[in-house]
Formats: C-alpha cells, sequence, structure tokens
C-alpha cells in the first residue's frame, strides 16, 4: 500500500508538469502538433506479489508469493482518438520458498493489448486496457516435487495509468496490472499431479518514442 501511494502521488505531480511548463512558457502547441500515430517502447515493471497458486487434489491449496522485476518492448498504432492498439513481449523471474520446496520462475509473455485513452490537452492521458497472449513459462523445484521444464499457456492481463506526452516525440507512462500468465504442471513422489496457476500484481513505468509513416 505504501508504494501503491508513492506511485499514484507521482501520478498526481507528473499530471502537473504540462500545465506548469506552458505557464513559464516552455510548452508547445499540442493541437498543431504533427500526428504520431505509431510508437515503440520500454517497460520496466515490478511484480508486487507474483503468485504461484498450487492447487492440490485435496483442497490443501497454497499460494506462494514473491516480488521481483521484468522488462519487457512494446510497439503500437493509436487507431483512432480513443482506441489504441499494442504488442508487448515481456520477461519476469520469481522464486519462492515453501514447505522445504524451492520454486523458480523464468516467464516470457507475448500480448495483443488494446486500450481505451482519453486526452486532456494535448498532455496527460488516462487510459484502461485489457490483453490477451500467450505465455512461455520455465519452471524448476527442488524438493519432493517435480515440475514440467516449460509450457506455453494462453495468458490475460488487465491495466488502467497515465500516458504524459513530454513533447511531440517522447511519452512517459505509469500504470497498474494484473497479469495472468496461465498453468504449469507439478508431480509428486507419489505420483499426484499438481497444478501451479501463475499470476501477478504489476506497477509498471515506461516511456515510448513516436514516430509517424
Amino acid at each position: 500500500m505504501k508504494k501503491l501511494s508513492i506511485i499514484l502521488c507521482s501520478i498526481l505531480g507528473l499530471s502537473a508538469l504540462p500545465a506548469v511548463a506552458d505557464d513559464y512558457g516552455y510548452g508547445y502547441d499540442y493541437g498543431n502538433a504533427p500526428r504520431r500515430d505509431n510508437y515503440v517502447g520500454i517497460r520496466l515493471h515490478q511484480n508486487e506479489h507474483l503468485a504461484f497458486g498450487v492447487e492440490f487434489k485435496d483442497g490443501n491449496d497454497t499460494k506462494l508469493r514473491d516480488d521481483s522485476f521484468g522488462f519487457g518492448l512494446n510497439i503500437g498504432n493509436r487507431l483512432t482518438d480513443h482506441i489504441k492498439i499494442e504488442f508487448e513481449t515481456a520477461y519476469t523471474y520469481g522464486g519462492e520458498e515453501k514447505y522445504g520446496n524451492d520454486y523458480d520462475f523464468n516467464i516470457w509473455s507475448n500480448m495483443l493489448n488494446v486500450y481505451v485513452y482519453q486526452q486532456f490537452g494535448g498532455a496527460v492521458e488516462p487510459y484502461a486496457g485489457l490483453g490477451i497472449g500467450v505465455s512461455g513459462i520455465w519452471g524448476d523445484v527442488g524438493g519432493g516435487m517435480h515440475m514440467s521444464d516449460s509450457t506455453a499457456d494462453m495468458s490475460w492481463g488487465a491495466m488502467v495509468g497515465v500516458n504524459f506526452a513530454l513533447n511531440t516525440r517522447i511519452d512517459l507512462n505509469i500504470g497498474l496490472k494484473y497479469q495472468n500468465y496461465g498453468d504449469i504442471e507439478m508431480s509428486d513422489d507419489a505420483g499426484n499431479h499438481i497444478s501451479v496457476e501463475v499470476d501477478a500484481t504489476e506497477l509498471y513505468i515506461g516511456a515510448a518514442y513516436k514516430f509517424g509513416l
């Protein structure tokens, strides 16, 4: 909660930057700026609780939670003044020790995201979005458990955030995202099969370069 409060305060502070710049003569005419429909960017994210939901058949389920970092690349296009579409590829890592087992995961997600946004003053752009795609999950576990080496599974995510136009070319992006990466299978020494669902609540910050074709 403390980290989320810091992020929200940062968003409020950054939203005032374009107005301050204009008051002191450092702004530019966003309304007459050339349209930049396409963009490429980089995004850094912190997984606030990357959760491994271990579902045992006897109902004795458990959650393994870990905070970790990851990074991603994205490329997108503004289809209209209120809708944009984006392809995002990202890597994240997580690990946790519980009940004598050491869990490690490497995840590579590939998502198609669609956003609805509203632009204010040509510089501040709150948005909400949904994404669907495929994630590759590589898992390893020590102790008395065994895990599949890797799997590919359907993924989905939901995100909210704010985009700030620093100038006609560069955007700053801050947001919050829930991501379900999919499932990977484990088994114990007795041969019982266990499904592990991997999901995360992520805080992210990124930058994008806008260009026209």
